[in-house]
């Protein structure tokens, strides 16, 4: 009698998603907590689950302690709460750290697409944690799965004195158009969304399926608000910057046009034959679609054409983190953004923080997608004194190039697909390039992620590291591996591999010899991804090194890789 064909993995997910929306569910978690961890089918804790913003932590060891691509898991759950734009209330703040604290060990962090994830929860904790948060106005639904994540803004719309638009009313609209809608429980995979009407780009459309940023055009003697459209962006291990249509949406065409993409998204089975291949970038990656077809067959399921693109103002190389204190366009009030170095943050500093915005302004805070926090209508006679408490509580609102610029992604003390630990390190780097480089003012983008995954965006970095592993006196350590000069904007581009890795330990020694180098030798004016580009891999990996040395692939050469992590 022949073998049954083995399952893959995207068929088992494509079967396990037809057989059952898991928004259906809430009855199912309520009985899982009742009857404990263990009465949690396999479907609930691999698939299901994450649709309700909830994954397995790992032990701790990452995908290396594991097999088949991921590591161990424990008991425990982490819980992403989804933040549209990243708009925030005080007494939302105060609602999630006191979660934070009861039901997480107090370990909260945010994310780069706005969101605050808590970790440690447990099965029996889970109800009364959604119900804690539906009753302030905030839910996890969609913020994982195959499904539309939360929906990614600027965090200043509305007060910021420069914008073309306030894009945020938009961004909730289609929030509410997605997340939990049945008609979209089911897509291909993840799908990301970013609108704004900033002119700096500060969610990154670029790196979004949808990126849409506003403009401006005049017809007949009559200004209009609309905006460009990207589409197709992501990162992980292929990386893709969005693509360009030749499209000037309108303001009350964005809804359609949004639903429209997340249709032609949904209906692409193409994308549903291979789980790493199921983003949207692929149709352009892989299937040969160029973007006068997409846009084409948009048109078609919309049922109406879009204008032609007026010109684009890309930003130029800036800090996008709204760091410090900052004049809004309301008269005599400003915003102050604090540091939440590594995005971790405590009950406490929430607390402290949701307290803090109300004595000194109108309760209303922003998180934004580099992992920081902002208190938006303060008096502009009391941000200083505000910015000495946020100071206080360990939130500064002003520090290093490499404070400001440092994102890390949760690494192996949670997630099961990671290789290294970056919370820990990225604050021990960041201290240790501040001792080294106490003089270093270039503004820089610092991104450790510890996976080939990209979660913590190396590839749009000026130093982007990913986590690997390599063999020293006979034992497996943390090491990175270096991309330089991504960007995005007015110089976008994927950070290039250099060839260069090494241990953790050794990674400061590294930068400080990268930068050094380059205070040394930059010509006037020149910026560090100018700086990049002039140099060769070799030449970039000898700065590096401190010396001549042979480029190393991405991975291990010394044995095989773990399933799942070639990069």
């Amino acid at each position: 009698m022949p073998n049954p064909v083995k399952e893959t993995k995207a068929q088992r997910s494509e079967r396990l998603k037809r057989a059952m929306n898991p928004w259906d569910g809430l009855a199912e978690i309520r009985r899982f907590a009742r009857e404990g961890f263990d009465s949690i089918p396999p479907e609930w804790i691999g698939t299901y689950f994450r649709w309700w913003g909830v994954y397995t932590q790992g032990d701790g060891a990452g995908v290396v302690g594991g097999k088949d691509g991921q590591g161990l898991a424990l008991p425990f759950f982490m819980v992403r709460i989804r933040i549209p734009n990243g708009l925030l209330r005080s007494d939302q703040l105060r609602t999630i750290a006191d979660l934070t604290r009861r039901y997480a060990r107090g370990v909260a962090d945010l994310t780069v697409r706005q969101n605050i994830q808590l970790h440690w929860v447990t099965i029996e904790a889970l109800p009364e944690v959604l119900q804690e948060l539906w009753r302030v106005g905030l839910n996890t639904t969609g913020s994982c799965g195959d499904v539309a994540r939360n929906i990614t803004g600027c965090p200043v719309a509305g007060v910021d004195a420069g914008e073309i638009c306030d894009a945020s009313s938009l961004a909730l609209e289609a929030d509410r158009m997605l997340a939990g809608n049945a008609e979209f429980y089911n897509l291909p995979r993840k799908f990301k969304i970013s609108i704004t009407g900033c002119r700096i780009w500060c969610p990154y459309p670029e790196i979004n399926d949808i990126g849409m940023t506003a403009t401006e055009r005049v017809v007949d003697g009559n200004s209009e608000v609309g905006f460009a459209l990207r589409v197709g962006g992501g990162l992980s291990t292929e990386p893709y910057l969005g693509t360009p249509l030749n499209a000037f949406v309108r303001w009350n065409q964005v809804l359609p046009v949004i639903r429209g993409i997340a249709e032609l998204f949904r209906d692409s089975d193409q994308l549903r034959e291979h789980r790493e291949r199921a983003r949207l970038k692929f149709l352009f990656l892989r299937h040969g679609w160029t973007p006068q077809d997409f846009q084409e067959e948009l048109e078609r399921r919309i049922g109406f054409q879009l204008d032609p693109a007026e010109p684009e103002h890309p930003p130029a190389d800036v800090y996008r983190d709204h760091i410090g204190v900052h004049a809004q366009r309301q008269p005599g009030l400003c915003y102050v953004g604090a540091t939440v170095l590594r995005g971790r943050i405590t009950p406490e500093q929430m607390h402290a923080a949701a307290e803090l915005a109300e004595r000194f302004a109108s309760g209303e805070l922003r998180t934004t997608n580099m992992q920081n926090l902002l208190i938006i209508n303060v008096p502009r006679l009391q941000a200083d004194e505000l910015a000495k408490e946020l100071g206080a509580i360990g939130l500064p609102v002003s520090g290093s190039p490499f404070r400001r610029g440092a994102i890390a992604c949760s690494g192996t003390e949670f997630c099961k697909l990671a290789i290294t630990e970056t919370k820990t390190f990225s604050r021990w780097l960041v201290e240790e390039l501040e001792e080294r480089l106490p003089g270093f003012a270039q503004h820089l983008k610092l991104h450790v992620t510890g996976c080939p995954n990209s979660c913590g965006q190396h590839w749009i970095a000026d130093i982007g590291i990913e986590g690997k592993k390599i063999k020293i006196d006979g034992r497996m350590v943390d090491a990175y591996y270096f991309c330089l000069g991504g960007a995005l904007g007015l110089n976008q581009a994927i950070a290039r591999p250099v060839g260069f890795r090494c241990p953790a330990t050794e990674v400061p020694g590294a930068i400080e010899r990268l930068l050094r180098t380059y205070l040394a030798s930059g010509k006037r004016g020149e910026n560090l991804r100018h700086f990049f580009a002039r140099h060769s891999d070799a030449d970039l990996r000898a700065f590096l090194a401190g010396d001549w040395v042979e480029a190393v692939a991405r991975d291990l050469p010394e044995g095989r890789v773990p399933s799942g992590v070639e990069g």
